[in-house]
């Protein structure tokens, strides 16, 4: 890194590739950082429950070692095969049990990274501090812009005891949203708390299109998990749900991370793709119509459906899947302006830019519309600790 830094060569880490915003692509050329050189488990407390990794460690072997201890991660996204650690921590990402287990940056007990002179620093190590500003979770996040993660310190969870699981299904959207709000809100954390609107519930779970379908999956200590269940199954009673089957989620469960319908459409010559967001409980309803009503209006455009995936006690993540059969020659300018809709309408509607994807190269050039004046601070930040702009360029709109 510091010969790097002092010949002004730019540094683009990469893990798994996973990606897909276009953060590991070297826009400048450069070095090219491979960073699943660096894997393996180095230490693992477990009184604490706290794993020491480095950060080129792909999630499976990651969770593998962990569980041989009695232990899980309890972080499973879609990409989980594909993706490392570092990866996880550089873009925050989500996994699908995250409702239970929390999102990336709630997993990080410490970290240990290189900024661009070469300085190797060492953030975080306790429970929890008053410290000043949280180094970890200044990186987290940062897409390799800021500093190269090397190695990470992760909280575990004791293996659960029992898992549960339930359907239903609501006759709107909107309704199902209001559901998933008052569970929240009541402190059930379910660690699968997954609605589909009616498309959605008619192409992957059998719906008939007039339905959405809510599925539910917790595990953990029996009397939490349990308690939980009920209050997810009180609320959706109160709100007129009818029971749905619970089959649906075992074929979730085996199909989740299965991309391949849309690669075909893509090869049918479909524009193709999925947008996710956040919202506070408040602004939900207004950002799904306001995003799918911007998506249908551009030409060619063919649907635009959504599920929410990801809930907190404010609000939730909300996460599209839009389609449209352009000419050939109208094809990227098709998939550009779709997206420029819906990250727009999101933005004005009450939304963030990103909940879990990140920004990388794709949505660099709204950062600051999203960020508004704080735009300033991270520019100031990325100066201070990149003077010479070697770290992952063209990345955060930096």
């Amino acid at each position: 890194m510091a010969y790097c830094n002092d010949h002004k060569i730019p540094v683009t880490p990469s893990g798994g590739r996973s990606g897909v915003c276009g953060a590991a692509i070297p826009l400048y050329g450069g070095v090219a950082l491979d960073m699943t050189h660096m894997q393996g488990i180095e230490s693992i407390d477990e009184v604490s429950g706290i794993v020491e990794t480095l950060s080129g460690t792909f999630g499976p072997d990651l969770e593998k070692a962990v569980r041989t201890y009695g232990l899980t991660i309890g972080h499973y996204p879609q990409s989980f095969e594909l993706a490392t650690v570092g990866g996880w921590v550089a873009c925050r990402g989500a996994g699908q049990y995250s409702t239970r287990y929390g999102k990336i940056e709630d997993m990080v007990h410490a970290l240990e990274a290189v900024l661009a002179d070469g300085t190797v620093i060492r953030t975080g190590g306790a429970p929890a501090g008053a410290v000043g500003p949280d180094i970890s979770q200044l990186l987290l996040g940062s897409e390799g812009t800021l500093a190269v993660i090397t190695r990470v310190w992760l909280r575990a969870h004791p293996l659960p005891e029992v898992e549960r699981r339930a359907a239903f299904t609501f006759a709107s959207f909107s309704e199902g949203i209001e559901a998933c709000r008052r569970i929240i809100r009541a402190g059930a954390t379910p660690a699968v708390l997954r609605l589909y609107d009616g498309a959605e519930s008619k192409r992957s779970h059998g719906g008939d299109g007039t339905q959405c379908t809510l599925l539910v999956l917790d595990e953990g200590t029996e009397a939490i998990v349990d308690g939980t269940m009920s209050v997810v199954f009180d609320t959706c009673k109160e709100m007129g749900a009818a029971d749905g089957d619970v089959a649906l989620i075992e074929a979730w469960m085996h199909h989740r991370n299965d991309t391949s319908g849309l690669q075909a459409l893509t090869r049918k010559g479909f524009v193709v793709d999925t947008m996710e967001v956040a919202a506070n409980w408040g602004h939900l309803d207004a950002v799904v119509d306001a995003v799918e009503s911007a998506m249908l209006a551009v030409p060619h455009a063919r649907s635009a459906t959504c599920h929410l995936s990801h809930s907190y006690i404010e609000g939730a993540c909300v996460y599209f899947t839009f389609a449209a059969t352009p000419e050939e020659a109208d094809f990227e300018s098709t998939y550009v302006a779709m997206w420029k809709a819906g990250q727009e309408a999101g933005l004005k509607s009450g939304a963030n830019l990103s909940h879990h994807h990140g920004i990388g190269y794709s949505r660099s050039q709204y950062m600051e519309q999203a960020l508004g004046t704080s735009m300033g601070v991270l520019r100031a930040v990325k100066n201070a600790l990149d003077p010479n702009g070697i770290l992952n360029p063209g990345k955060l709109g930096l």
